[in-house]
């Protein structure tokens, strides 16, 4: 699966896992949004949930601040689908519901679209990154062996009611 982050660079380089990957060719980073080439856009505030149902071979991230987020992601081509309930690994946010960084994101993404060793290829960067797939190991078996984005949001509702 293609991999591609709409790059804002408004962040820690030093933290930006966007990087780490373009680094070792494992994404590409664009600048401007008509430069990402269609495809499904990982969006947090996308009305539907990214599924096995979903079917592209282009994943988009975008990495920019929060503040951001949600104006360049409408500018961002393809279908938007939001990451249904995981927990971040990485040492910003650790522990943390739905605060994933970009490898994060795109690891969860793969894993749920049936592309475990893609996710394990990008998380193997980072020396948190199989932490990432031990924390979600439960929620990304049963999300990927949902049929729709339906199956998914019900299979979500479990751990936000665990949550409370």
């Amino acid at each position: 699966m293609e991999i591609h982050v709409r790059y804002e660079g408004d962040d820690d380089p030093e933290k930006c896992s966007a990087r780490k990957l373009a680094r070792f060719d494992l994404t590409e980073l664009h600048q401007s949004a008509r430069s990402v080439p269609p495809g499904i856009v990982l969006n947090p505030f996308a009305e539907q949930a990214l599924s096995p149902a979903d079917t592209d071979d282009v994943l988009i991230a975008l990495d920019c601040s929060w503040e951001t987020a949600e104006s360049e992601a409408f500018q961002l081509r393809g279908t938007h689908r939001a990451l249904p309930f995981l927990v971040a690994a990485n040492p910003v946010n650790y522990g943390q519901p739905f605060q994933l960084n970009t490898v994060e994101a795109f690891a969860g993404a793969l894993c749920i679209l049936g592309e475990r060793e893609q996710a394990e290829q990008l998380l193997s960067k980072f020396r948190w990154g199989h932490t990432f797939l031990e924390l979600n190991a439960e929620p990304l078996s049963r999300y990927a062996a949902c049929e729709d984005s339906t199956a998914i949001v019900s299979v979500q509702q479990d751990y936000l009611e665990s949550e409370d």
